[in-house]
């Protein structure tokens, strides 16, 4: 009797043992640190950002811009390839001037049907550590114009069922890692001929936290309606998260100064959170051009004004 007893207090004393381990353990990721928890604000017409040469830039491209713009961007993007870890030092340093980090990562050279298996996870781990051990906002894309045919991941080259497995798969791992300071960016290449139907690639309103949507002003020809029009209106018939214009930028051909001031009238008009602006200089294709605007006084003109105007004074900060 007695040794049943003591068996039963020992097994009670281990279960006890284990409520505690598991409270002393309850809020952190599995390597012990804490989740990091970030959000950015949904603000309409709120967000500036920009792409500069670099993955990442150095700071004097975004403070040039800054000064050209009249005001500091409030996110920085950049290119990350697949493999590449998430640049802290970079983060860090941004983040001491009010800029969110806003990466596009992309799985070049990468099995999307891999990645949906967990192939890569140990890499992702390592990424989304570094992420929540930041912890400050981040705003993440993965697989960028996945409806377009141009990249290895996209239409024609992947299943869409397999790419909302991969993205599926990562927000999930993120999170599972504490990373709950990600702002998840869905981003659709602008409908046009060739791009297929951006529903495919839908995910769930649970795996995104904005919709990103990158579209150009090549031509005269170009307006907000046409160039973005459509897809926002495809986007807002499954879900109602917000959305950002994630790249764009209007070429010297399409009349920067009347395009520009389009381009902004039409981010608030359809009630976008704001844009980021491919500051670049664009070689291949047939549609290169130089997106910079520091080159030409009427776009430096015309993007300042639409700034003034058309965001709100007091942008988000991280």
């Amino acid at each position: 009797m007695r040794s049943r007893l003591v068996m039963i207090l020992a097994v009670a004393l281990a279960a006890l043992a284990s409520a505690g381990t598991a409270m002393r353990l309850a809020g952190s990721g599995p390597s012990g640190s804490p989740p990091a928890h970030a959000a950015l604000p949904p603000e309409l017409a709120s967000y500036l950002g920009i792409f500069e040469t670099g993955a990442p830039p150095g700071y004097g491209a975004i403070a040039s811009f800054a000064q050209m713009a009249g005001r500091q961007p409030n996110l920085l993007g950049y290119y990350s390839g697949w493999v590449q870890p998430f640049d802290t030092s970079f983060a860090e340093m941004i983040h001491n001037h009010g800029v969110v980090p806003f990466v596009q990562v992309d799985p070049t050279d990468a099995s999307i049907a891999a990645i949906a298996a967990g192939t890569y996870d140990e890499y992702l781990r390592s990424y989304a550590d570094s992420v929540r051990n930041f912890r400050h906002a981040v705003v993440i894309g993965f697989g960028h114009e996945m409806n377009a045919s141009w990249y290895s991941w996209g239409y024609r080259h992947v299943p869409a069922a397999t790419f909302v497995a991969a993205w599926r798969h990562l927000v999930t791992l993120f999170r599972a890692q504490g990373a709950d300071n990600v702002t998840w960016v869905w981003t659709l290449e602008a409908d046009q001929p060739g791009t297929g139907p951006v529903a495919s690639w839908w995910p769930g309103a649970q795996y995104v936290t904005w919709v990103g949507i990158d579209g150009y002003y090549y031509r005269s020809s170009d307006t907000f309606a046409s160039v973005f029009g459509t897809t926002i209106s495809q986007v807002r018939a499954f879900t109602s998260k917000p959305v950002l214009l994630s790249e764009t930028a209007v070429g010297p051909d399409a009349g920067q100064f009347a395009k520009i001031q389009d381009l902004f009238h039409g981010m608030a008009a359809y009630k976008t959170l704001g844009l980021v602006w491919f500051d670049k200089t664009q070689h291949g294709g047939i549609y290169r051009q130089d997106w910079r605007i520091e080159d030409g006084l009427q776009a430096q003109i015309s993007f300042r004004l639409g700034v003034r105007d058309e965001l709100t004074p007091n942008g988000p900060v991280s």
